[in-house]
């Protein structure tokens, strides 16, 4: 589904694109009408470190008495997969047709979140809740420098990671760069991406180019755009020593990733491919079975929507996919 946002003075309205609507379910595996939503929100912007970070941001007499401790994960442990299976909530808080994380308050997200999550836990392999929640959003309009993208405050940053620390969850920070570039936004967020329950998802559907409009054009990204960004995030977990960083690429279509054969493993991250398209059963169902068959292999992710897929598949039918997914998020 195509979502946009319009700046108009202190307010953003967003919107929905018909014809992308379309499009999308012509791609990502089923025919439905577009509708046009349009929703008045006021938005107040104000910065800040992330919420629980700054003590260990103290200075330097406090960090030189207190013996530095290994950062572990949430829940315990260094490595994500396959010691853990992530199940997660995607959205924003400007509206609940950015995604479920947007419904209600964070707290309500993670409470919804974890039982949710209980019915993909197994004795071998724990879940490890988190909130995927866009950080960079695609834009209609031009904007400020023309790159058809806006920031979410830091303030919120902040709110959702606070948020996450309670539940024992992650955070993941989307990327819908617009015309930007996936690396300058990733080095925007790094205040966060030097936190150690903190990872990093590109959209390549919102990555487009210079004379194009995002959702009037189904964008891409190439192998070495995505290799720039996994090298960059993987010298801050060994800067940082820090545990693995899930990190998430969506794709819905075989051209979104350009030279997918390309992309490297980098250490410290857990580099996953998330099916990213909505339909129904049987066509989820085909298209995980493609981009999982592919010579090139990584982690193994699988959307669900809940409101653009027919007969939302229960988490039963998630798991008897093969493979299992490692990464299953929600919109």
């Amino acid at each position: 589904m195509a979502r946009f946002f319009r700046p108009t003075g202190q307010t953003f309205r967003i919107i929905e694109s018909s014809r992308v609507y379309l499009r999308r379910r012509v791609t990502a595996l089923a025919v439905l009408g577009g509708i046009i939503l349009a929703i008045v929100l006021a938005v107040r912007s104000c910065g800040g470190e992330p919420g629980t970070s700054a003590g260990a941001r103290g200075g330097s007499a406090q960090a030189s008495s207190v013996p530095r401790l290994v950062p572990q994960l949430p829940r315990g442990g260094k490595r994500i997969f396959p010691d853990n299976r992530v199940v997660a909530f995607y959205g924003a808080p400007q509206s609940d047709r950015l995604g479920v994380l947007g419904i209600g308050s964070p707290a309500r997200a993670a409470a919804r979140l974890a039982r949710v999550s209980r019915r993909y836990a197994k004795k071998t392999r724990p879940v490890l809740p988190a909130f995927e929640l866009i950080a960079t959003i695609a834009a209609e309009d031009p904007g400020e420098g023309g790159l058809h993208r806006l920031h979410q405050p830091s303030a919120t940053i902040d709110r959702y990671l606070r948020a996450a620390r309670r539940a024992k969850a992650l955070l993941l920070l989307d990327i819908q760069p617009g015309r930007g570039d996936f690396l300058s936004e990733a080095r925007r967020l790094e205040r966060w991406l030097r936190e150690p329950d903190v990872g990093l998802a590109l959209d390549p559907e919102w990555h487009v180019g210079a004379n194009e409009v995002p959702g009037q054009t189904i964008g891409s990204v190439t192998a070495e755009e995505i290799n720039e960004v996994t090298a960059y995030v993987s010298g801050l977990v060994a800067e940082r020593r820090m545990p693995e960083k899930l990190f998430v690429v969506h794709q819905f279509t075989s051209g979104m990733i350009q030279g997918k054969e390309r992309v490297l493993e980098r250490p410290g991250l857990a580099l996953t491919m998330n099916v990213d398209g909505f339909g129904d059963r049987p066509n989820k169902r085909a298209k995980y079975r493609e981009f999982t068959s592919e010579a090139k292999r990584f982690h193994d992710g699988f959307k669900l929507f809940y409101e653009e897929d027919s007969n939302l598949m229960r988490p039963r039918d998630v798991l008897r996919l093969s493979p299992p997914p490692d990464l299953i998020v929600y919109e």
